[in-house]
C-alpha cells in the first residue's frame, strides 16, 4: 500500500491497470512534457523482469540510456523508485536532445578540441560528428577496462558534462568553470581506485565459481548467485563500498539442502575475517567447496525448467525447487505460479499459493 501511494506521489498519471498490479499505463512527466508508458511486471512483481512500452518518440530520446534504465530495473527495490530514475534519465535526455539543436560558439569546439588535445587522443574511445559526445577509456591497476561517457552541453566548459559510467555507486563530479577534460578523468581513476576491492572480489568469484546468474554480469553489479550444488545456489549482494564485509546471503533449493546452510552461516558468522577475501570466508563459514569451473561444467548442476524445459525464463534462471529429496526438480517462480493457480486442489494463503509438484505431485 505505501508503494502505491509513493508511486502515485511520483507519477499521478500512471495507473494500474489490474489488481495485482503487474500492470501500469499512462504518462511519464518531464519538463512540462507528457510522454506516454506501459509497464508490464511479472508475477512476482520482479522489476529485472519487468517489460517496458512507451511511444517511438520516446523510445527515441531514451535510446542513449537503455543501458542505464536496465541497470535501475535490476537495482531498484520498487517500482516507485524506478519511476524516480527514469524521470531523472529522461530530464537529462531531452535536456541533451535540446542541447544538439543550440548553435555552439566556435570558442566550444577550441576549447573543447585543446582539452581533449592535453588529455591526449590515446585516452579517447569515442568522439560523435558533433562533438557532443565523449567517451574516454581507463585502466585500474589491476589491468581493467574502463568507460565513462561525457555528454556535453552548449555551455561547456561553464556547466560540466552528463557522465555515465558502469559503476555500483553514484559517480558525481566535482567542477569550477575552470576546470577540464583532465580533471573529470582523474576523478574518474580515482573512483575506480576506490571500486578497486569490490571488482577484486566479484572477479575472483566469477573466475573461480559457477555463477547462475546475472549471465553477463556488468561492472555496476553488485549480486551474484553462486552454484552450490545439484539445484542449490545462494544469491549475495556485495556492498560495493566495504565488499570485505560479511554480504547479504540468500539461499535458494529445497529446504533439506538449504537450512543446514542457513544454520551454518548463522553460526560461523563471527568468524568472518575481513582481511581473507569473500569467497575463502563464504567457503569457511559454510564448510563447502564451491562447483569449480575447471572441473564442473555449468550442466553438472543447472537443470531446465519442470514446466517450461528451459533454462531461462526472461533471463532469469529456476529460482523454486520441489522440497522432496527423490525430485528436487527446479522450477521458475512464474511457471510455478501460473501451474499451481491453474489447480483446483490449490490454495493461498495472502502472497503465498501452495499445491502439489507439477513433476512428481508430492
Amino acid at each position: 500500500m505505501a508503494g502505491s501511494r509513493a508511486l502515485l506521489r511520483q507519477c499521478p498519471l500512471l495507473l494500474p491497470q489490474d489488481r495485482h498490479g503487474t500492470a501500469y499505463e499512462g504518462f511519464v512527466t518531464a519538463q512540462g512534457r507528457n510522454f506516454h508508458i506501459r509497464i508490464l511486471l511479472p508475477v512476482d512483481l520482479q522489476l529485472k523482469n519487468a517489460r517496458i512500452e512507451c511511444s517511438w518518440h520516446l523510445k527515441r530520446i531514451l535510446h542513449s540510456y537503455r543501458h542505464i534504465l536496465k541497470q535501475r530495473l535490476h537495482s531498484c527495490p520498487d517500482l516507485a523508485s524506478f519511476m524516480v530514475e527514469l524521470k531523472t534519465v529522461l530530464e537529462i535526455a531531452l535536456k541533451n536532445t535540446q542541447d544538439l539543436h543550440i548553435p555552439r560558439p566556435p570558442e566550444y569546439y577550441s576549447c573543447l578540441v585543446r582539452d581533449l588535445e592535453v588529455l591526449g587522443w590515446n585516452r579517447v574511445a569515442y568522439v560523435d560528428t558533433g562533438l557532443s559526445t565523449v567517451k574516454l577509456k581507463a585502466e585500474d591497476s589491476c589491468g581493467r577496462q574502463h568507460l565513462v561517457t561525457l555528454r556535453l552541453n552548449a555551455k561547456y566548459p561553464t556547466e560540466p558534462p552528463d557522465c555515465l559510467v558502469d559503476f555500483p555507486v553514484p559517480f558525481a563530479v566535482s567542477w569550477m568553470p575552470q576546470n577540464s577534460l583532465i580533471d573529470i578523468y582523474n576523478q574518474f581513476l580515482a573512483a575506480l581506485e576506490s571500486l578497486k576491492e569490490f571488482w577484486d572480489a566479484l572477479d575472483e568469484i566469477d573466475g573461480k565459481t559457477w555463477v547462475l546468474e546475472p549471465e553477463n554480469p556488468t561492472r555496476s553489479a553488485t549480486a551474484r548467485r553462486i552454484a552450490i550444488g545439484n539445484n542449490v545456489s545462494v544469491n549475495i549482494e556485495v556492498d560495493p563500498r566495504h565488499p570485505n564485509m560479511l554480504p547479504e546471503c540468500y539461499f535458494l533449493g529445497a529446504d533439506h539442502e538449504v537450512n543446514p546452510l542457513r544454520t551454518k552461516l548463522n553460526t560461523n558468522m563471527h568468524l568472518w575475517d575481513p582481511e581473507v577475501s569473500l569467497l575463502q570466508n563464504l567457503r569457511e563459514l559454510l564448510g563447502i567447496d564451491f562447483p569449480s569451473r575447471a572441473v564442473l561444467e555449468k550442466s553438472d548442476f543447472a537443470k531446465d525448467c519442470g514446466i517450461c524445459y528451459a533454462y531461462r525464463l526472461q533471463g532469469s534462471a529456476p529460482e523454486h525447487v520441489c522440497d522432496d529429496p527423490r525430485c528436487g526438480q527446479p522450477f521458475h517462480q512464474a511457471c510455478l505460479y501460473e501451474w499451481l493457480q491453474g489447480l483446483p486442489t490449490s490454495r493461498q494463503s495472502f502472497n503465498v499459493i501452495f499445491g502439489e509438484c507439477p513433476y512428481c505431485n508430492k
